[in-house]
Parts: structure tokens; C-alpha cells; sequence
């Protein structure tokens, strides 16, 4: 019986701290960080953000992993422009997956415009951590199409296999098909290779979540360098849409911080456990690239719309990741 009680105790002990965790506080590392790229990789939460300085400087990534979003653990340099030959400067917005027992590093790379070499690249690695290599020995996608520079890409995969790339700046949108390799785009049933999807209001920054069914597109609206930076989404029926604009649903906090946008959506390990990663300015920062990386809760209304986040210094409490 002194054994069952001691037992009983530790167990209620055990249960009183992890209801007592405290948040693991915002932003989520030091340093000077962007774009963040959340996503669970070998049972553990990665972070991918770009590296944020100047152009000529922004040339290698860094990540972070977790086992409970409150306890970070930074992996240097995962990838590097070096491992990159046609990239020379300005690389950012990583998407990160893993597929057919390897990860894929989805980046942009040199700030492309019309007939310069640059756009999205993909490279390859056998590790969360990399180093990641690239994979082609150019960009995926390196030309303007329907307007949409070639960056700020999210790869997504379906529940039926399919992969897609979401990407664009310069208020455009296109989606494109990916074959199993990740390493080709191939065409829609419909013989077209790039589809337009931009809905309004569209800047830069586009992400995809699937729950319950539906198809929740999201990017990032107003200037990156400015306090009006912000996030807004819309919800369809498939991955190709229509999606029409709902509202804002990430913003700036007078009293928190800026500029917050270009975020990624992360799943806990509860039901309807959802969390957002992004990218805020610190108050009284002003150099366009002194932003940082930040985790909040993301909840839903009955309805299945998203409900405004709340900008916090505190974070998130400790999700630990259920063993598979």
C-alpha cells in the first residue's frame, strides 16, 4: 500500500509540473531571424528561418530543434551558399520536407529578376541537420511567370500523395505540381504547369494548412520592412482553390511588437493543437532585417474560421511530442 501511495504521489507530482511549465518565452532564440519554416521531423519540432542581414551577408541558413517548443537547440549552418553554385547572395524562405527517406531543403536565392540566374532551389540532405546539398545544379524555378518572382516557396503534400509548391512575391501567387522526387515540376491534369491562385490583398509569404477537410491558404500582406506587415488567409475546397480573402489574422501589437508575418503553422500533438511561427520586429527597432523568431498559439472558432493571434512575450507552455 506505501508503495501504490508513493506512486500515486510521484504520478500527481509529475502531473503538477507539466500543468505548472512555464512558456518557453518569445522570441524563441537570440539573433537576428526571419521567414521561419516550422514543421515536425523525427519526432522532434524543427524551425528553418533565413538568416536575417543584408543581402551580401544572407547567404547561409541555421535551424532549430525541439522536443517540446520550449527548449531549443541550435544547429548551425545547415545549409551553405558553397554547397549552392549558382547561388550568390540573398538566400531565404525555407521549406523543408521530408520524402522518400531523405529531407528536402526548399530555398530562394539571389533575389531574381528577369534574365538574371536565380530563383527557387532544392537541396538535398540525409539529415534534419544536413548539411544540405543542392540537388539539381540550378533553380527549380528561375523564371518570372504570371508575375510572381520566384521566392517565398511552401511545399505541401496532400492527403492523397500529391505534392504541391506554393510560391511568389510582387503580389503574385502560383501553384505548381511536383513529381515523387521533389526534384521536377510536372503538369496538371489539364496540361498547364503554373497555375495563378493570387487572392487579395496577396504579397509575399504563402503557406497551406488542411484541417477538417478544408484547404486554409495563407500569406502575408503589407511591406516587410514595415510596421504594417502582417498576415491574412482564406479557406477552399481543394489545393488549387478559389480562395477568397477572410481577414487578418496575424498584426502588429503596439505593445508587444511589429511587423509580424511570413509564418508558418505547426502541429501539436493534441486533437486541434495548433501553433504559429513567425517573424515580428522588436518596439523600437527600425533596420529592416532586426527581426526575430516568435511562437504563439493558433485556435479556431467553432465555425472553422481562425481566430486574430495574440502577439506574446511569453510563448508557448511545453508540448512535449508523443513517442511514435
Amino acid at each position: 500500500m506505501k508503495q501504490f501511495l508513493l506512486a500515486a504521489a510521484l504520478l500527481c507530482s509529475a502531473a503538477a509540473a507539466t500543468a505548472q511549465q512555464p512558456a518557453g518565452g518569445n522570441p524563441i532564440a537570440g539573433g537576428w531571424y526571419a521567414d521561419p519554416e516550422a514543421i515536425v521531423l523525427n519526432q522532434r519540432y524543427w524551425v528553418y528561418p533565413t538568416y536575417s542581414a543584408p543581402y551580401g551577408e544572407q547567404t547561409h541558413f541555421d535551424a532549430f530543434s525541439s522536443p517540446d517548443l520550449v527548449h531549443w537547440t541550435k544547429h548551425y549552418h545547415v545549409l551553405d551558399a558553397y554547397n549552392v553554385p549558382w547561388a550568390r547572395r540573398a538566400m531565404w524562405a525555407p521549406s523543408v520536407v521530408k520524402a522518400n527517406n531523405r529531407f528536402y531543403f526548399f530555398f530562394s536565392a539571389n533575389d531574381v529578376h528577369e534574365g538574371e540566374t536565380g530563383g527557387i532551389g532544392v537541396a538535398v540532405a540525409e539529415k534534419p541537420e544536413g548539411p544540405f546539398r543542392d540537388a539539381i545544379g540550378k533553380p527549380l524555378v528561375g523564371h518570372i511567370v504570371n508575375g510572381a518572382q520566384p521566392i517565398d516557396q511552401f511545399v505541401f503534400c496532400d492527403d492523397d500523395g500529391q505534392w504541391y509548391m506554393y510560391y511568389g512575391g510582387w503580389r503574385h501567387c502560383n501553384v505548381v505540381r511536383l513529381a515523387p522526387d521533389l526534384l521536377h515540376i510536372v503538369p496538371f491534369t489539364d496540361g498547364t504547369t503554373y497555375k495563378e491562385i493570387t487572392p487579395q490583398n496577396y504579397v509575399e509569404g504563402p503557406f497551406m494548412l488542411k484541417r477538417g477537410g478544408k484547404y486554409y491558404f495563407m500569406w502575408s500582406e503589407g511591406g516587410w520592412t514595415g510596421p504594417d506587415y502582417c498576415a491574412a488567409y482564406a479557406i477552399g475546397d481543394s489545393p488549387l482553390g478559389p480562395f477568397r480573402r477572410i481577414g487578418k489574422i496575424l498584426q502588429q501589437d503596439p505593445e508587444v511588437a511589429t511587423g509580424a508575418g511570413h509564418h508558418s503553422v505547426i502541429k501539436g500533438p493534441g486533437a486541434d493543437e495548433f501553433y504559429i511561427v513567425y517573424h515580428r520586429r522588436p518596439l523600437g527597432e527600425t533596420d529592416g532585417n532586426h527581426r526575430v523568431v516568435c511562437i504563439d498559439r493558433l485556435e479556431f472558432n467553432a465555425d472553422g474560421t481562425i481566430r486574430p493571434v495574440k502577439l506574446t512575450f511569453e510563448g508557448v507552455k511545453a508540448s512535449p511530442l508523443k513517442p511514435e
